[in-house]
């Protein structure tokens, strides 16, 4: 296996539709460096999104389009980095089905998020075998680009597991032919919604990257606060307001120390404070408004990108699976 000139990063996410504040925290902003770093390859997982989900496809060609304008809309940028849709790769089923055959039923059985999904949801029609080999076809997903580094969550680690298990596998029988990959942990904070509850569109909580001005004053308007703090004159905690989490991470560190005296001294009130916030985040995402609204008034434009990040991936995805049908005496093209 020739050794790239870079590091290969394989990341992506189920279409969801419009980006929210925590999307960008929790992805966007890294990617955003990495592509600057490593070869990067960003992955629109629509065929995730059938996994635990498809009783209803009929919103994914929508998400889409959302979610990728709001990706270039932030700065992912196609001359830096290939960014595609899974289905659009059909390669990514074959090699799935290739490496399902060396996945033992037991592997596949230990994972912790089906299990609690499937425990969560009380629906037998969760206990699928598309939903089941979930980690099979991200394993195809991963080892298809050869990737050195896959960044994830903490809950996502046993899935790279899964995937070095399934890979270590395959090269012991045939010799050198996945790269094993290993996981980036991340260490972005993790926003809460603006009513203290984890960030979810189920509870219709989120600020969205797309919206206006307005929009996002009349969510961070409402943000939950310090619990303790009734009145103006009552001292705040800083540490105990969703506010306060949102200005470590969009506000400049200059006025980190105007704002905590002023909250603890009760010199403001909770609103002005929210003010603040909602300037810093306006002043961080005009320019993405404004680039994803040229990006809408052109009706094909991402899709022409995507054209062109599909074309880039499945060169790479044919070039693997040439490779991995020499190795396991498969017929060839």
């Amino acid at each position: 296996m020739t050794a790239p000139a870079q590091k290969i990063l394989l990341s992506g996410s189920r279409p969801t539709g419009r980006q929210h504040l925590g999307n960008f925290v929790g992805a966007l902003a890294q990617w955003l460096d990495l592509q600057e770093e490593c070869e990067c390859f960003f992955m629109v997982a629509d065929w995730h999104a059938m996994t635990n989900n498809y009783n209803d496809l009929s919103p994914i060609p929508e998400n889409i389009r959302n979610q990728v304008l709001d990706w270039f809309a932030v700065g992912l940028d196609p001359q830096k980095a290939t960014i595609f849709v899974q289905s659009a790769i059909k390669e990514h089923a074959e090699l799935a089905l290739i490496l399902g055959m060396f996945t033992p039923l037991g592997l596949a059985e230990r994972c912790t998020s089906w299990k609690d999904l499937v425990e969560e949801q009380k629906l037998d029609e969760m206990r699928t075998y598309g939903f089941l080999g979930y980690p099979v076809l991200q394993s195809a997903d991963i080892l298809m680009y050869q990737a050195h580094v896959v960044p994830v969550g903490r809950d996502q680690v046993e899935h790279i597991e899964k995937c070095q298990d399934i890979a270590q596998k395959v090269n012991s029988r045939y010799g050198d032919v996945f790269r094993i990959p290993e996981w980036r942990l991340s260490q972005a904070p993790v926003l809460l919604g603006n009513d203290g509850r984890k960030m979810s569109k189920s509870y219709n909580n989120c600020i969205y990257l797309s919206e206006t001005p307005q929009e996002k004053w009349e969510k961070i308007r409402v943000m939950k606060t310090d619990p303790a703090r009734v009145r103006k004159t009552d001292p705040g905690e800083p540490e105990k307001c969703t506010v306060w989490s949102y200005h470590k991470v969009f506000t400049s560190p200059d006025r980190y120390e105007e704002i905590t005296t002023n909250c603890r001294g009760a010199k403001w009130g909770c609103i002005e404070c929210k003010k603040i916030l909602a300037d810093a985040v306006e002043t961080r995402f005009a320019p993405a408004f404004d680039r994803r609204e040229q990006l809408a008034a052109q009706p094909d434009a991402w899709k022409d990108i995507l054209a062109q990040g599909n074309t880039r991936a499945r060169e790479k995805a044919v070039e693997t699976m040439d490779v991995v049908r020499d190795k396991l005496h498969l017929w060839g093209e």
